[in-house]
């Protein structure tokens, strides 16, 4: 029990710095601004890798306004909280795979220069906002949730890259498909482990 109430207590004390807070704020307003410049370069580049990262965007945007507004409150709502959001991601993830499986009928060959410009922009974003969240990624659920997020897309902005290239050499679509459904099972899997980590934090309570 006195473990119990210590965990709580140093992961509160850490979501209460001021400088993860600082960190949130400075990530949020990033996401926002990558979301929509990725919607944008999806658009004119037909590029569904490149859309699933703009909605990883949108998502992790999201996720740090959330985490912003529970700071003060209790394990049991941040907890919540996380568990709201590893829902979402798993969401987008879901819609990621049906926008493949939609462009893979219908869809046109991508623009390689685009993806790789985007890709390459989006890469310093995430992974200047992953090394900032590094510090806190053991902490509850609510905590590891924003550093799955930040790790993912900068993962994810690499393969875009790797996309481009692919489009770039093949002159076919495969190459965005086959990254956009990798992100898409990245994303599930993330909120697999946020949800299930949520869970337990709640029948702890």
């Amino acid at each position: 029990m006195a473990k119990e109430c210590c965990d709580s207590g140093c992961n509160n004390n850490q979501l209460l710095t001021p400088r993860y807070r600082k960190i949130l704020w400075i990530a949020l307003i990033i996401n926002f601004v990558m979301f929509v410049v990725e919607v944008i370069s999806s658009f004119n580049a037909n590029s569904v890798s490149l859309m699933a990262d703009a909605i990883d965007f949108f998502g992790d945007a999201m996720n740090y306004g959330i985490t912003l507004a529970v700071l003060f409150m209790s394990l049991m709502w941040r907890a919540r909280a996380a568990l709201f959001k590893g829902l979402t991601m798993g969401a987008f993830g879901l819609f990621v795979l049906a926008s493949a499986a939609w462009s893979f009928m219908h869809g046109k060959v991508p623009e390689p220069y685009t993806m790789g410009l985007i890709g390459m922009l989006a890469l310093v974003a995430n992974a200047s906002v992953a090394i900032m969240l590094y510090a806190y990624r053991e902490g509850d659920a609510n905590m590891q949730s924003v550093w799955l997020c930040s790790r993912n897309d900068a993962i994810g902005n690499i393969a875009v890259m790797l996309a481009a290239l692919g489009v770039f050499g093949s002159g076919s679509a495969w190459p965005d498909l086959l990254v956009a459904v990798i992100m898409a099972s990245l994303g599930i899997s993330a909120a697999f482990q946020v949800t299930r980590k949520a869970c337990l934090e709640l029948k702890s309570i």
